[in-house]
């Protein structure tokens, strides 16, 4: 559909608390065009909504100022404990944002309420919350939100609270569905009204999201903004982009052993004073590279946060919110939604897992109007990258004018001290290695970016590793471009005391027995660690036992001095195991309880 332009927020009709939020707190003069047609559609054409967006674009006002307006314009006022909106998000950090935004509003606004309710929190509290408070507005996690629906709680109706429901809004639709949440959603629309009005959000579209639109809007209308300003050099057309108009999106080839020092000399020359977010593929890798970076640039204002991370996300994700400066590290559990402040650089130091997650980790720049920069570091392996993601997301990538790398034998050597002063670090480095290389066997790209191609040498000297891990994928590969520290790695200590006092219990016992002692008592029957080159040859010899066995046996049947071994009869009839597979359902719907246990005597007692 053709969009209008973007109009001034005093041209709708509007509640004047919604308006003076808008205005004075927010200070946003114009609506963007997803804004425009979004609360148009809802409010004037009474219509469901299902909008595709570039990230940035201003979608959280798209659903929030109809939603109020909704709620407000009712002939009746909802009450205490009647839900008139619901909005749905993948992430904590996500809900947890659009809660704050719509704190702002409520500041002006009597009489409506609103509760944050996410995963990872005791459901009790949520509970004993809504009954006390009640709530008119609730941003949910899906997975906590089915909880709350499904689980039978004494004096606890959330299904009823939202039979006054006015609407409802799946925000990032397709990262709902990526996480596998389509269950939990599909479960938590047969408690919702018919009549009500819906919006799905989304930053790109794909067939699962198309599918929510037939399952869950009635008769929806599709906005779709794109920002236009791609020159295809082969048609010589303008086609839409994927992101920001006042992003600028740059690459770099670096070689693998060159990246963490081309980092740093980023950093320092573009000014530790500006604001950035660093992408990093795993968690193993978020918590290392946050260490090593405090080193090199012990001046840097730094924050790292992974999915792993829990409760503790939060207070982290405000403290960077509200920095002036500095550098967050983390994975892609920042790269939907969330809207910070002035962040100037994004620098992804590895192409992402699946080419819609680069689209959303620029994005986390240039939002709303403001300008920003985003940088993807590449190897030479993946040049071809450039032409994918324009192929795939058309995002356009220019190149990023040459920096001098300096010091970086000196980067590598202060890494390697590093690991040396504490094996916590020596540790944490080998399991960011290992976990990298893992993650990028599983690339969604895996047939542009291939790991027999990985330069596995110079990417551990990048690293900065003081030896290479024992690993599947570096089983019989000959490595000449790394050169490990000549030492006795067992002479690396912790420095937290009851660590290496354990840890020299079990390298005396190995020395003593050959057996490295696990963290766990071992029981009779339980297998104790071995060490990896003791069981690869314990390995060989049974292998070797074994053909020399079967040799034998083969010999002596050939011989006649032996029968040829007869196939094994079956124990158990086909009618058997299938009684035994009924009766393990019925046990299982005993035990989730599906069926009392009346019903489970009667036909558990039939069978027999």
């Amino acid at each position: 559909m053709s969009l209008a332009p973007s109009l001034k927020w005093e041209t709708l009709n509007l509640s004047e608390p919604v308006l003076k939020t808008i205005n004075e707190h927010f200070k946003f003069k114009c609506m963007t065009p997803i804004q425009v047609e979004s609360i148009k559609n809802f409010l004037e054409k009474k219509k469901d909504v299902a909008a595709e967006a570039v990230t940035g674009s201003g979608k959280t006002l798209a659903f929030l100022v109809p939603m109020l307006e909704l709620i407000l314009k009712r002939s009746d006022p909802l009450k205490k404990h009647e839900v008139g909106g619901l909005i749905i998000s993948p992430t904590r950090e996500l809900a947890t944002q659009t809660s704050h935004v719509l704190a702002e509003f409520l500041k002006n606004i009597e009489g409506v309420t609103q509760m944050l309710t996410l995963g990872g929190n005791p459901i009790e509290t949520d509970v004993k919350a809504f009954n006390k408070n009640g709530a008119n507005i609730l941003v949910a996690t899906p997975g906590r939100l089915e909880d709350l629906l499904t689980r039978k709680i004494p004096n606890f109706h959330l299904h009823k609270s939202l039979k006054s429901l006015e609407m409802l809004v799946l925000d990032e639709a397709d990262k709902l569905l990526e996480l596998g949440f389509e269950k939990s959603i599909n479960t938590v629309l047969q408690y919702l009204p018919t009549q009500r009005r819906t919006g799905l959000f989304s930053a790109t579209q794909t067939k699962q999201v198309a599918m929510l639109v037939k399952a869950g809007l009635r008769n929806p209308i599709m906005v779709i903004v794109k920002e236009k300003h791609c020159l295809n050099p082969k048609s010589n057309q303008i086609e839409s982009i994927s992101t920001p108009l006042a992003l600028q999106n740059y690459y770099t080839i670096c070689d693998a052993d060159k990246k963490l020092a081309f980092l740093v000399t980023f950093l320092k020359k573009n000014g530790l004073n500006s604001k950035y977010m660093l992408f990093l593929s795993t968690c193993a890798c978020v918590e290392y590279f946050s260490i090593i970076l405090r080193s090199l640039i012990p001046e840097i204002n730094l924050f790292s946060l992974h999915g792993k991370m829990n409760n503790k996300r939060y207070r982290i994700f405000e403290l960077f919110w509200k920095a002036e400066r500095g550098i967050l590290i983390c994975t892609d559990v920042m790269a939907r939604g969330v809207d910070i402040p002035e962040v100037n650089w994004v620098i992804q130091y590895d192409p992402p897992s699946n080419a819609s997650s680069f689209v959303h980790r620029a994005g986390r720049t240039a939002r709303v109007g403001k300008s920003g920069s985003s940088l993807v570091m590449l190897m030479p392996n993946e040049d071809a990258y450039v032409h994918f993601i324009y192929s795939n997301q058309k995002v356009v990538l220019e190149l990023l004018p040459e920096l001098k790398v300096e010091n970086l034998d000196l980067v590598v050597e202060k890494v390697r001290k590093r690991q040396l002063k504490d094996r916590t670090i020596f540790d944490k480095a080998n399991k960011a290695f290992v976990s990298y290389i893992q993650a990028y066997s599983k690339h969604e790209c895996y047939l542009l970016l291939r790991i027999k191609d990985l330069e596995f040498g110079k990417l551990a000297t990048g690293f900065g590793l003081l030896r290479l891990p024992k690993m599947p994928e570096l089983k019989n590969k000959i490595i000449s471009d790394f050169t490990p520290v000549d030492m006795d790695f067992n002479s690396i200590k912790y420095q937290n005391n009851e660590r290496e006092e354990s840890r020299q219990k079990k390298l005396q016992n190995y020395m003593e027995t050959g057996v490295w002692l696990g963290h766990i008592k071992h029981k009779k029957g339980l297998k104790q660690t071995v060490a990896w080159a003791d069981a690869k040859q314990k390995k060989l010899e049974r292998r070797e036992k074994r053909k020399k066995k079967k040799e034998l046996r083969k010999q002596m049947e050939l011989e006649g001095k032996a029968k040829a071994k007869k196939k094994r009869e079956q124990a158990f009839s086909q009618e058997d195991l299938n009684d035994l597979a009924k009766d393990i359902a019925l046990m299982k719907k005993f035990k989730n309880k599906k069926i009392s246990k009346e019903q489970f005597d009667l036909e558990f007692g039939e069978d027999l």
